[in-house]
C-alpha cells in the first residue's frame, strides 16, 4: 500500500485535473458548442471528450511524469506500477442530448489495485472522491452506504417498502437466466430506478439507494466509483463476484449483506 502522503499528493493532482476538465466541458455543454462523431463501437464522442482528456493528462503528467495512463479516447500509454484511468465524459450521450447526468471519472490503480477515485459531475453539482483507507466524501461530507436487511430471494418479506434498487445497462443480462433473477428482485423491492452512470453510485455511497446492478460497462466507467463505494462501506464486484479489474464488464454494488444475497441469487442462475 502506498504511503498516505503520496496518495494525498495524487488526490490533489486528481482534483486539479478534474477542475481542468470542467473548464473545458462546462462551457461547451452550456453553449452546445461541439460536433458529434460516432466511434466504431457506435458510441458518440465530441471535441469536449478529447480536449478534456488532454487537459486531465497535462495536469497529471506534470506531477507524475513516470505514470502510465488509460484514457477513454486515447487508450493505453506507458507501463508501470501506477496507472491513471480516465473517462473525461462518462455519459457522453447525456452530454450530447443536453441533460446533466454525465461526469468526469479519474482513478489511480497501483499494481492492479484501485486506490483513488474522483467522480466530478460539475453540471449536476456534485463531486465525490475517496482514497483507499481514507474514507469517501461528497464535498466535505463523509459518505456511508445504507445497511438494509439482507436480500433473501424467494422470501416474500425480503424487502421493505423503502428498499431501492437502481440498474444501468442490462443488455447482456437480459439475454440469459439472470433476467429472471432481476425480475424477482424488482418484484420484491420497494423501488426500482435506473439512475445510471455516476449518479446511482453517488446515491448508493450516501445511503440513498441500496443496490446497483449493471451488466454492460467498462472499467473506465466505474474505476473511481469503486473506490468511493468501498470507502463508504459498500461492496463492489462484477456480477459474478469477481474482483474489479481492467477487464471488468459488469457491476454489483451495495452494503455487504445485501450484496452477498444478491450475488448468491445471480450465481444460482448460472
Amino acid at each position: 500500500m502506498p504511503a498516505d502522503s503520496f496518495l494525498q499528493q495524487a488526490l490533489s493532482a486528481a482534483l486539479e485535473a478534474a477542475d481542468a476538465a470542467a473548464a473545458v466541458i462546462g462551457p461547451r455543454y452550456r453553449r452546445r458548442d461541439f460536433a458529434v462523431v460516432t466511434k466504431e463501437d457506435l458510441t458518440p464522442v465530441t471535441e469536449a471528450d478529447r480536449e478534456a482528456e488532454a487537459a486531465i493528462k497535462r495536469v497529471l503528467r506534470a506531477r507524475f511524469p513516470d505514470h502510465a495512463f488509460y484514457g477513454e479516447e486515447e487508450g493505453r500509454e506507458g507501463e508501470g506500477d501506477w496507472l491513471w484511468l480516465i473517462d473525461p465524459i462518462d455519459g457522453t450521450k447525456a452530454f450530447v442530448r443536453g441533460y446533466p447526468f454525465f461526469s468526469t471519472q479519474i482513478a489511480l490503480m497501483h499494481r492492479g489495485e484501485l486506490v483513488l477515485g474522483v467522480s466530478d459531475a460539475g453540471e449536476y453539482g456534485e463531486r465525490a472522491w475517496a482514497l483507499r483507507g481514507g474514507g469517501a466524501f461528497l464535498a466535505d461530507t463523509r459518505l456511508a452506504a445504507s445497511a438494509p436487511q439482507p436480500l433473501r430471494v424467494g422470501d416474500a418479506d425480503a424487502f421493505g417498502p423503502q428498499t431501492a434498487v437502481s440498474t444501468g445497462n442490462l443488455k447482456s443480462l437480459a439475454a440469459d437466466a439472470r433476467w429472471n433473477v432481476l425480475a424477482d428482485l424488482v418484484r420484491r423491492s420497494g423501488r426500482i430506478r435506473g439512475y445510471g452512470d455516476f449518479l446511482h453510485y453517488h446515491l448508493l455511497a450516501r445511503g440513498a439507494i441500496d443496490l446497483v446492478i449493471e451488466s454492460d460497462l467498462n472499467i473506465l466507467d466505474i474505476a473511481a466509483l469503486v473506490v468511493i463505494v468501498r470507502e463508504a462501506g459498500g461492496v463492489f464486484t462484477a456480477l459474478d463476484g469477481a474482483p474489479v479489474g481492467l477487464d471488468t464488464r459488469s457491476a454489483l454494488a451495495g452494503p455487504p449483506a445485501l450484496h452477498r444475497q444478491a450475488l448468491a441469487a445471480f450465481a444460482a442462475a448460472g
